[in-house]
């Protein structure tokens, strides 16, 4: 019997409301390929609480010599929506009794909006990355989860669209499924019900 289920946040419960990518591209002069892509690296150790990353994002603009604003560049970071019907169903899962979990990789800059959205009235607890110092798909993030909720990691199911994820949840004795909310709520609806879960479409 599965007694809590772990949704991550991007691509399962939310997605992007704009084109993110191409305000980051317009932002530098030059190869704009090689500064998202610097500029996504340089995002990973804040993603385990290591770093201010607005701070960071401003000394690259300064080093790319872009006159964006720091305030420009973060932007796109707060260009999501979570999708109402999924909110509602976990709603219901957690009248049902089963404890719903936030199990997201953030940094401190995003958790904040996600905070201040309310994604913590949606949860019986919420995991971000930077709070617990470790990330997806590091096998101990799921470990600290497991010690935290105290529950037997085979009642544990975790939601995620990244399939490395999925399977370090699954290396740790988790159930787990690839979901991408691209697919639609109803496929969500079929993939709880399998677990014998009590959602309805």
């Amino acid at each position: 019997m599965i007694s809590a289920v772990l949704f991550d946040a991007d691509g399962v419960i939310q997605g992007p409301t704009q084109d993110w990518w191409s305000r980051l591209a317009s932002l530098a002069p030059g190869d704009s390929e090689a500064f998202v892509a610097e500029l996504m690296a340089a995002e990973k150790p804040t993603l385990v609480g290591k770093g201010d990353f607005p701070s960071v994002v401003a000394e690259l603009l300064q080093r790319w010599g872009s006159s964006a604003s720091v305030e420009e560049a973060l932007e796109p970071w707060s260009w999501f929506a979570a999708d109402p019907a999924v909110v509602a169903l976990i709603g219901s899962l957690r009248a049902a009794g089963v404890g719903c979990h936030l199990a997201t990789n953030q940094m401190a800059y995003r958790r904040s909006l996600m905070v201040e959205r309310g994604y913590g009235a949606w949860f019986d607890q919420t995991f971000y990355s930077c709070d617990v110092g470790l990330a997806k798909p590091d096998p101990a993030y799921f470990r600290a989860i497991l010690t935290a909720i105290d529950v037997p990691a085979s009642s544990v199911l975790f939601i995620d669209d990244n399939e490395a994820n999925v399977a370090s949840a699954l290396s740790v004795g988790l159930r787990a499924e690839v979901y991408e909310l691209t697919s639609g709520v109803p496929a969500l609806v079929s993939l709880l019900e399998r677990y014998g879960l009590p959602v309805s479409g």
